[in-house]
This record gives structure tokens, sequence and C-alpha cells, in this order.
């Protein structure tokens, strides 16, 4: 597969994109990554779907992230309007008249936004992977999730989240423990895979002004999203991918599927946290490549 690497000019910044597999002639499939505030990196994982399936696929990292970091102090940036704009805008200057989308965790949110509050039609197909519609179910099914930890853990993050305070070491071993059983392992070894244990730079800024301090109590620019009443707006078909063991819970999902009106297909990786198309690498790219081949 050939790979390119390049810079698109965005408002007074630039937006790392890396294409692979630009020779093959089948629809994009254009990935938004998680956050705010995280990078592509993990979606290199996804990098064999270009050639099993002879797709272009298309990943960048948003504003405030990754090789597209700003160093400045720069918060009234990291909003919704400012990633959907980068969104179209990438879309405009690589000249891409049809395409697929892909959105993971906070890249679900955004591709919902982008569908819900923009008329889109040159979108084939949507893939909502370990997403979510509602803050305020997200911040319910967490403090359930929550409840499942240690009664001492339990204590240390609810008194956390009751006195915003998050700077402890006894709060941050709770959150380790409570990533570890339901997003991913925040300790790598030599058997992951480069493109997760990568160096990038601090992404805190945009992370904390979106969403907030921690995973579950979002009080930043996202703080009122609520889209399941929007999904009706959404006329093409959708894939719904999470895990069993998910933050993204199975219930989360059911209500997005529940509120589409469209073509939708739903998948639970049984045993997968948050990252499922790591943790079941070939059965992800299976069923994704099904769905976009069906769509078309």
């Amino acid at each position: 597969m050939k790979i390119e690497e390049l810079y698109i000019d965005f408002l007074n910044y630039k937006t790392y994109v890396r294409i692979v597999g630009k020779e093959y002639n089948k629809t994009p499939l254009i990935m938004l990554h998680g956050g705010p505030g995280s990078t592509h990196n993990s979606f290199e994982l996804l990098d064999k779907l270009s050639d099993i399936d002879e797709r272009p696929i298309i990943m960048y990292d948003q504003l405030g992230c990754g090789k597209s970091i700003i160093e400045d102090n720069h918060p009234e940036l990291w909003n919704k309007d400012t990633w959907v704009k980068e969104l179209e805008n990438l879309i405009e200057k690589l000249n891409i008249k049809k395409y697929h989308l892909l959105g993971h965790s906070w890249g679900g949110m955004l591709e919902i936004i982008y569908m819900c509050d923009y008329e889109r039609k040159n979108v084939k197909s949507l893939t909502l992977s370990s997403t979510l519609a509602s803050v305020k179910l997200w911040k319910s099914e967490c403090r359930r999730l929550i409840k499942l930890m240690k009664e001492e853990d339990q204590k240390i993050i609810f008194d956390a989240i009751k006195n915003n305070k998050f700077d402890d070491e006894k709060f941050k071993n709770a959150d380790e423990k409570y990533t570890n059983m339901f997003v991913f392992d925040t300790k790598y070894n030599d058997d992951f895979p480069e493109c997760l244990t990568r160096k990038r730079p601090s992404s805190a800024e945009s992370y904390i002004t979106a969403w907030g301090e921690c995973e579950y109590n979002p009080t930043g620019t996202l703080k009122d999203y609520e889209y399941l009443d929007k999904l009706k707006n959404i006329h093409i078909p959708v894939l719904i991918l999470n895990g069993g063991n998910d933050e993204s819970t199975p219930y989360q999902n059911k209500e997005i599927y529940d509120h589409l009106n469209t073509k939708k297909s739903w998948y639970i990786f049984q045993n997968a946290r948050h990252r499922t198309y790591y943790e079941e690498n070939e059965k992800y790219i299976e069923l994704l490549i099904k769905h976009l081949n069906e769509n078309d």
C-alpha cells in the first residue's frame, strides 16, 4: 500500500493528514479519531483494510492534537464548530466527492454533529464506533460502571467529582483502574504495536476545554451535547460497533440504534473494551469491509 502524508491549511494553522491506498478507486473512508485531543495513531491498526478492500483510507489529527498541535494558548478553538469546519475543509481541499465516515468515541460524536446539523448528500455510510449520542446518558452509564469497581476506588472517584478536584494521586490511581477496566491498557510492553506506544505532544488544553478533567464528568464546551432525538435526521446506512466491556456501553448503543430511522446494523464485541478495533482487529475489519461494500 502507498502512504502519503501532507498538511492542509486550516484557519491560521495546519491539519496533518495521512492517506493510505491513494492508488485505489473505491469510495474513500474518512476516519475521525477520539478525544477530543487524541490522534490518528491507533487508526494505523486499520491500514491493512486498504489493501484487503482496495480502498483509500483518510485519517488525520484534529486541530489541537498530534501533528496538528497548537502550542499557543487558544481555548476559544476547542468546540464542535472548529472541528466540523476542519472536516469540511479537509473534504474540500482534497476534492473528495463521495465518502464513507467512521468516527470512534468523540469522533463518532463529531460524525453525528456533522450529519445532524448540516445537510449532507455525498456521504455514503456511517460507522459509529464506541460513541455516544447523549452526554446525560454517558454520565449516568459511567457512574454505573464506576460502581462495578472496588468500594475504595468508587469513593475516591465520586469524591473527586463532588469536590471538582482531580489532581490528587489517589484519584489518578483510581482513574487509571477505571481506564484499564473499560477503555484500554495504560501500561504498554514490547508486544504492543508501535502506533499505540508512540509518544505524542500533550493535548490537555483541547481535551479539558472541550470535555473536562476526566472521562465521566463532562464539563466543557461539549457538556450540552444531546443528539438522540436528532438521529432521525440521518438517512444513510449506519453500522454501530462497541465492546461488551466498553465505557460506550451496550445500553447507550441500543439507544442510538433505537433512535435511528434508517438502514442500520449493530455488533457488540463481547469481550472488548473501548478500543475495539485493536482488541478485535480482524473481526472489526471484516464487519467494516462488509458494511462499506454493501453501501458503495
